[in-house]
């Protein structure tokens, strides 16, 4: 038997997943599954990290697929998952996650029941029905939003559902999703599925609604929606998973819990989604390059133009050869562009008067430094090109630019405007749970009062190994040991003496589990991403907290992993109390002059 999971939620599900993309992919690959769909919620931010380990596992002899989707929330209450059968499919994915994001403000979405017809035509779509009686929230959405005085507002419940019956049954490429669950209403559901597919004439097919790699994560499932809805655990009720069986299921389970027609297909699917992220092919803007002239000629005159203002004598021969070798190296790896982007940058701080100042491994590099992007003279130093950019490494060169801080925004909205927000964001960075986010959210979620949490938080210095954290709270007043004074008033009311103990090694254990969880992305410190084209149909893109910004959903990571290059700019305020320094030094001499005049007068 074989099948492939096509409805899979990752930790980038942020607060409802409870396995990393890494676990997900392996323990498939270990169960034997043909194939992974990740599918995290109205995102494509997880699919990369399972993209490099499904390839690690084929080096090691265990080969998986891995389908890039997303799951959406429908007006209608039910749950639609889209799965990119090819780059055409992949980019309008993108696309649609980038206008349900960019509708919205930072963490939430907006779809509209009409988006279904104009955006996902090329996509294979999974419908999964909710039963009216049951919305399951501890499973669901609680972040699609609707737009304010929005037409789709004024629509009742019925209306809606017209709406998107009508739109998913123009699709050409539906289907049904049916996951058992092992509840109450299971037939329910069933019956309500079955209905669906025959109502839109379509097939069904088996799906899992992972949340978890492993039964053994549900403890920490749990502790994450207590986070999401801000709630004790002890609170939440029907809020909760009922059970464990939102993870990966072993084949011979599957097999007793599906009919073999709906494990059939979805292998069906599978094989018409091979589409993989090695696909994606990023090109830098063109236009940069002057009409009748080629990226390659064009860095060439740049770069001898500034040798000889660099050297106005003569430019020694061992610098020729050293640009002859770096140029052929540039020109190999296709990194005309890049250079020539980061030049045009700093040639527009420089004409602003704005300090500016290359840094890191680019000083190696004597291309750089005819292009005034570092100011190491690499004829009185020994410099190592291949510190910087290396075929051997295969890794793409990183070029860090410092600006004055309180000037940098001047350079950042240059390029937005240059490029437009189409074709230029931020890179996200993951903000992780670590030791002292996770003490408090954990404690929060199992009822823990404020004075512990915080006292056990404020135990930790930023010093301390994850190995040394038991050490460390036993120390701060959380000891396993039942009878240790400090948990006679450790928790709320409601925790009896006997299993203080018990909860208190649960509480271990959740925080241990959360470390390194993704808990939100935030906005990079200043590398960019431009593209000759859509940004959007590349990667995702959405808000940023910070007004006129946008982020991809993509880390530094991800971006070096498939080989994309951006642009670092970032924001140095040594450059601006130097720039004070010289406005002041000026104006001393400037108002001394004209004293020393007045005195000769």
């Amino acid at each position: 038997m074989s099948y492939a999971e096509l409805h899979c939620l990752s930790n980038f599900s942020f607060l409802r997943g409870a396995s990393h993309p890494e676990e997900l992919v392996s323990t498939a690959c270990e169960l034997g599954y043909t194939a992974i769909a990740i599918t995290d919620e109205c995102s494509l931010a997880g699919v990369v990290r399972a993209h490099v380990r499904a390839k690690q596992l084929e080096q090691q002899g265990c080969d998986i697929k891995i389908i890039v989707g997303s799951e959406f929330a429908l007006p209608n209450g039910s749950t639609l998952v889209a799965l990119a059968a090819n780059k055409q499919s992949y980019a309008a994915l993108s696309a649609f996650i980038s206008l349900c994001r960019r509708r919205s403000a930072k963490g939430e979405y907006c779809l509209l029941a009409r988006d279904l017809g104009l955006h996902l035509e090329h996509c294979l779509l999974i419908y999964l029905p909710s039963p009216a009686v049951q919305a399951q929230p501890g499973q669901k959405n609680t972040r699609a939003q609707q737009p304010a005085n929005n037409a789709a507002q004024q629509q009742t419940p019925r209306e809606i559902e017209q709406a998107v019956q009508q739109m998913l049954a123009s699709h050409s490429q539906l289907w049904v999703g049916y996951h058992r669950a092992y509840q109450h209403n299971d037939e329910q559901r069933y019956q309500l599925a079955f209905q669906a597919a025959t109502l839109l004439n379509c097939p069904m097919v088996a799906c899992g609604n992972v949340h978890m790699h492993s039964r053994a994560r549900l403890p920490l499932q749990h502790t994450l929606t207590a986070i999401r809805h801000n709630t004790p655990l002890q609170q939440l009720g029907r809020q909760l998973a009922s059970n464990a069986e939102c993870y990966l299921r072993p084949l011979g389970t599957l097999a007793r819990l599906y009919p073999e027609p709906l494990l059939r297909e979805t292998l069906n699917i599978a094989d018409r989604c091979y589409f993989s992220l090695d696909e994606l092919r990023y090109q830098y803007p063109q236009e940069i390059v002057p009409p009748g002239l080629v990226p390659h000629q064009y860095l060439r005159q740049l770069v001898m133009r500034g040798a000889k203002q660099r050297w106005p004598a003569a430019v020694p021969a061992s610098i020729k050869k050293q640009i002859d070798k770096e140029l052929a190296l540039i020109k190999q790896l296709h990194y005309e562009y890049y250079f020539l982007t980061v030049h045009d940058i700093v040639d527009f701080a420089r004409q602003r008067n704005i300090l500016c100042q290359g840094r890191g491994s680019a000083a190696n590099s004597v291309v750089c430094y005819c292009l005034f992007l570092t100011e190491v003279d690499p004829s009185r130093v020994a410099v190592l090109f291949e510190r910087f950019i290396s075929k051997e490494r295969d890794e793409p060169p990183d070029i860090d630019v410092d600006f004055e801080h309180e000037r940098r925004e001047e350079v950042i909205q240059y390029i937005y405007k240059k490029y437009s927000r189409e074709r230029a964001a931020l890179a996200a960075t993951v903000i992780s749970y670590r030791s002292r986010s996770a003490i408090r959210d954990v404690g929060k979620a199992l009822g823990f009062n404020l004075e512990l949490t915080e006292k056990l938080s404020r135990s930790l210095g930023w010093w301390h190994k994850p190995a040394e954290l038991e050490q460390q709270l036993c120390k701060a007043g959380l000891d396993i040991d039942v009878n240790h004074p400090s948990l006679n008033t450790a928790y709320e009311h409601g925790h009896t003496h006997d299993n203080r103990a018990s909860l208190a090694t649960l509480f271990m254990q959740l925080v241990k589990e959360i470390l390194g969880f993704p808990r939100h992305l935030s906005q990079h410190v200043g590398g960019f991403i431009i593209s000759d084209g859509p940004l959007s149909r590349l990667v995702p893109v959405e808000n940023a907290s910070m007004p006129e910004r946008t982020v991809i959903q993509w880390d530094k990571d991800d971006i070096e992993a498939l080989g994309l290059l951006k642009v670092d700019v970032l924001g140095l305020g040594m450059l601006s109390a130097i720039r004070r320094m010289l406005a002041m030094a000026n104006s001393y001499a400037q108002h001394k002059n004209g004293n020393d005049n007045e005195s000769e007068s």
